[in-house]
């Protein structure tokens, strides 16, 4: 069902799935990759997971998709944790929902802000990045200074009363903020196709992906429990983020490697989704278990 809630002013636009059958059930929050929106993987991952019992929420985080928020289409890391915290609240609010039992599940982008969410959040129980992109500053260093240089130029020409400057999110050729086959291969194509997903990103949203520090939630998180479901190739999330994330866990953390050869295969290939979704089945069931 069409659901909304409302954080900061804003309202959020999202699709909540209940299982058949007597509740209270355990729920589960989504979030999910760069500039994608709820009709895309976040959706895709939340039907399979209700289908596993559980009460999904998949929405637009503010600037995207339905949800309300300007600029549109811009990135906004500390906006995407306020989205988050109130995606909890709204779903512990629910009937159908046992709020005890709570889950957030990241796939691409959304891996990093799942953990780091999650890490400061206790009323989230268990935790499951799929594909997932740890994003910290260290990890972005090389060319950091001459890319801030030309964002911070584009910021001022904002700031100065200049309208909002944008770039394509994926091209084959040129400028994009994914350039390249794979990313369009899956947004530019039938793979992607969403009535509310639109072909461009805010310059000023890239500062954010490499400023954002995410990675930091795997130092935090602990006592509660973490899945990294991974690809063994990918080459926009590499391996080694996940590996690094892993190693930053403390127990208890489970990672299960998929044997993907695209970033994109784990966002509506077979077998690698029900591969991913029967993974994060599994370790739900053990980790989010009625107490």
């Amino acid at each position: 069902m069409r659901v909304e809630f409302a954080v900061d002013g804003l309202t959020l636009v999202g699709e909540l799935r209940v299982p058949e059958g007597a509740g209270p059930r355990p729920g589960l929050v989504f979030t999910g990759p760069f500039t994608g929106v709820r009709e895309q993987v976040t959706g895709l991952y939340a039907e399979r997971l209700a289908a596993e019992g559980y009460v999904t929420l998949a929405f637009d985080h503010r600037n995207w998709g339905e949800s309300g928020g300007e600029p549109r289409q811009h990135e906004d890391p500390q906006g995407k944790l306020h989205d988050l915290r109130a995606a909890v609240s709204f779903l512990r609010a629910r009937p159908e929902v046992d709020g005890d039992r709570i889950g957030a599940v990241g796939i691409c982008l959304g891996g990093g802000y799942a953990m780091k969410f999650a890490a400061f959040d206790p009323r989230v129980r268990a935790f499951a990045g799929i594909a997932g992109a740890y994003n910290n500053p260290y990890a972005m260093r090389a060319g950091m200074d001459s890319t801030l240089g030309s964002l911070t130029e584009t910021l001022e020409r904002e700031d100065l009363g200049g309208p909002v400057e944008y770039l394509p999110a994926v091209a084959t050729e040129g400028e994009a903020a994914m350039p390249g086959d794979e990313p369009h291969a899956y947004y530019g194509t039938e793979r992607g196709v969403s009535p509310s997903w639109v072909n461009r990103v805010t310059r000023a949203g890239m500062r954010e992906l490499i400023t954002v520090d995410n990675m930091m939630g795997a130092d935090f998180l602990s006592p509660t429990p973490a899945l990294i479901v991974h690809g063994l190739v990918d080459r926009v999330c590499r391996p080694e983020g996940a590996e690094e994330a892993f190693k930053r866990l403390d127990e208890p953390k489970q990672l299960v490697w998929v044997d993907a050869k695209r970033h994109t295969d784990l966002y509506d290939g077979e077998p690698y989704v029900t591969q991913a979704v029967e993974a994060t089945a599994a370790f739900l069931r053990e980790h989010l278990s009625r107490r």
